[in-house]
């Protein structure tokens, strides 16, 4: 049987990343983590959770719904939809059933609908597009596979860390490591801010780069 609730080492590793943008995530990850196609549908909200990956035929979200029958409080719901915009896989309805059972938000490579819902109740949404066109529920799809979000392999049960800026992925067997490199970036990302602040900012590094290149 799932567990229904986060073990003590899967709340210690997510309170890891609690604060840090995706910006430092995805600089720690060589700058290649995360999307780049999908935005935030709900506001300025910030995500944070382990992935339940969903993957469905497009324009098809009976998968999402069984998916939504598993969840555990904290996962966020991971969709590979292809890409395709043309229907929305996720609205208000699915959005209510994912927060009645502590779901942590939506990643859609695909279309949503209903936004001002997902406004409203500042719930975690990013997708690829809006359309108010709905979905069908045939299948095939299924769920806790490997899937492909906007170009990004993305794993069951990989951290998944949303701001304004978009979402990254990070593996769950890295996870540790990037949270400790990107707190380690922000603490100098915020020396270099205070010496703009103070007219010391040292931009000698400029003159070297233009030379190398």
């Amino acid at each position: 049987m799932q567990e229904t609730t986060m073990s003590d080492d899967d709340t210690r590793l997510l309170a890891a990343f609690e604060g840090l943008p995706t910006s430092a995530i995805s600089d720690c990850m060589d700058r290649l983590a995360g999307t780049y196609r999908l935005a935030p549908r709900h506001g300025a909200t910030p995500m944070l959770g382990y992935a339940h990956t969903v993957r469905v035929r497009a324009g098809d979200n009976l998968h999402i719904h069984d998916a939504l029958q598993r969840v555990r409080p904290g996962d966020v719901l991971v969709v590979d939809g292809g890409g395709c915009e043309e229907r929305a896989l996720v609205g208000e309805i699915l959005m209510r059933v994912a927060m009645s059972r502590g779901a942590a938000g939506f990643v859609i490579d695909g279309a949503v609908r209903d936004v001002a819902a997902f406004r409203a109740a500042a719930f975690p949404c990013y997708a690829r597009g809006v359309t108010h066109r709905g979905p069908y529920k045939h299948g095939p799809g299924g769920s806790a596979t490997a899937v492909v979000i906007d170009g990004v392999p993305v794993s069951h049960g990989d951290v998944v860390v949303g701001d304004e800026d978009g979402v990254v992925f990070v593996p769950r067997e890295r996870a540790g490591q990037v949270a400790a490199a990107a707190r380690a970036k922000l603490a100098a990302e915020a020396e270099i801010l205070a010496q703009i602040d103070a007219g010391t900012y040292d931009e000698t590094w400029i003159a070297a780069a233009l030379m190398r290149g």
